[in-house]
């Protein structure tokens, strides 16, 4: 599933154009891995976001790119993919998350979250991070808070009343490639259950 394709735009036109050598394409992918919400789930998350009040100059989340990052990873060697794609594959239980706290979080980041973070979910996380120590790829030190951000610079939103009741199935993960071309977007390189 592509979420955004990732062909470059002709500065001078605007257009988007096709690769026209290998130099067009980074060498590098930039990469992390995600929890992707379906569509019902996806439409539950975007009409909770467009229940907020944002100030001017806050940026919410397109619709396209809600999703909850399980494990940042940063640029890989595109010549590696095909290793990493096959070396994040680990078993996992699927659950159901509830998210039901709405935050802003410092330098502005308003955030959907859960009260309680699943067994599972802490169990997939575990697993994904022994998979990338193995590959030799990055792990975070910091601890695990996960969450759907809904805006950046965001700092005064103003949350809707009622509070969030979004139940989400999960039953997959997904390997991601942030574009960074001039369309920007994600790229979902592969499906994992």
């Amino acid at each position: 599933m592509n979420i955004a394709s990732p062909i470059p735009v002709d500065p001078t036109t605007g257009n988007f154009r096709p690769p026209s050598s290998a130099q067009d394409v980074p060498r590098h992918a930039r990469l992390f891995l995600a929890l992707w919400p379906a569509h019902a789930e996806n439409s539950a998350l975007l009409g909770y976001q467009q229940q907020w009040l944002w100030p001017k100059g806050s940026s919410p989340v397109p619709a396209e790119r809600l999703h909850l990052t399980l494990h940042f990873i940063g640029p890989v060697e595109r010549s590696r993919l095909e290793a990493v794609n096959a070396g994040l594959q680990v078993a996992m239980t699927p659950f159901e998350l509830h998210l039901t706290q709405a935050a802003i979080w410092p330098r502005g980041l308003a955030v959907l979250q859960a009260s309680t973070v699943p067994e599972a979910l802490k169990e997939l996380h575990c697993r994904l991070g022994k998979a990338l120590q193995a590959l030799a790829l990055p792990v975070e030190s910091r601890p695990f808070r996960p969450h759907v951000t809904l805006a950046r610079r965001a700092a005064g939103s103003i949350a809707p009343s009622a509070a969030p009741a979004l139940l989400w199935q999960i039953d997959s993960y997904v390997l991601v490639e942030s574009l960074p071309n001039a369309a920007g977007g994600y790229l979902i390189q592969r499906s994992y259950s």
